[in-house]
């Protein structure tokens, strides 16, 4: 059975997720479909892309990722579906599927792009407001009944990539940044595990506070205690005990984060 995942940033309060599963079970009523999220920050598409680069590895052969981060609705941008590997992602051409698409780009996988162009397959009506429901819903659930990439659009090879933050090389380690927030108030950074690779020790810095050594479980030091740690996606992340590193470091996105290495 096919799954349809949801990423979007309209919130629970409203009907807008909840009219993208009607529109989709309405075309393909056998689909399976879960909600990876409808809490993205709103019109950041960068926060889109990072929970889908994190996500749909999770997902089995054949997922179809529907994701709506879509500040630009109703203006000349384009609507896309591509195929990366054995998933597919269906949303606004603004940058969201930029790190999957690297990901792909750095595992050799295969990537095929089309233009939504193919009104046939997206709602009688569309709106300028609401192309999740008008467009990109209607597209995933033809997708997710047999529908060829082919059919649904145009072969395009310049899907938008945004310029995600990558670490630089000092003298003495690295310099990243911050790049995420969780509701806890952990600090995700764009540093990874291989930034640490043979290293014995690390000390890193942010917000003029120094923190010793990595810990590799929250339980390993007191509540209330600032640590730094690989989170479960890999990543260097800043965090409190038992609480908010955000709160305590007074940090947000695009701080910086210097990590010093000692072999």
């Amino acid at each position: 059975m096919t799954v349809i995942t949801l990423t979007t940033d309209f919130g629970t309060g409203g009907h807008e997720a909840g009219v993208l599963k009607g529109v989709i079970w309405t075309i393909a009523p056998a689909v399976q479909i879960a909600d990876l999220s409808h809490e993205v920050t709103p019109q950041d598409i960068i926060e889109g892309a990072l929970l889908l680069w994190r996500s749909a590895p999770y997902f089995p052969a054949g997922t179809i990722h529907l994701a709506v981060i879509d500040p630009g609705v109703g203006t000349p941008r384009r609507g896309i579906a591509t195929h990366i590997g054995t998933q597919y992602f269906v949303g606004p051409d603004n940058g969201l599927f930029s790190m999957v698409l690297a990901r792909a780009g750095e595992n050799q996988q295969r990537i095929r792009v089309i233009q939504l162009d193919q009104p046939k397959f997206w709602l009688p009506e569309v709106t300028s407001v609401f192309h999740g429901r008008d467009v990109f819903a209607p597209v995933a659930a033809h997708l997710a009944c047999g529908t060829p990439m082919d059919a649904l659009g145009t072969p395009i090879s310049d899907p938008v990539r945004l310029e995600i933050p990558k670490p630089v090389r000092t003298s003495f380690g690295w310099v990243g940044e911050v790049i995420h927030v969780d509701r806890f108030g952990n600090l995700s950074t764009n540093l990874q595990a291989s930034h640490l690779e043979g290293m014995t020790d690390a000390v890193i810095r942010i917000k003029h506070t120094q923190i010793d050594g990595l810990v590799a479980a929250f339980g390993q030091r007191p509540a209330g205690t600032l640590v730094a740690l690989l989170d479960s996606s890999g990543s260097l992340a800043i965090s409190v005990v038992n609480g908010s590193a955000a709160q305590h470091l007074q940090a947000s996105v695009g701080d910086g984060v210097e990590l010093d290495l000692k072999g």
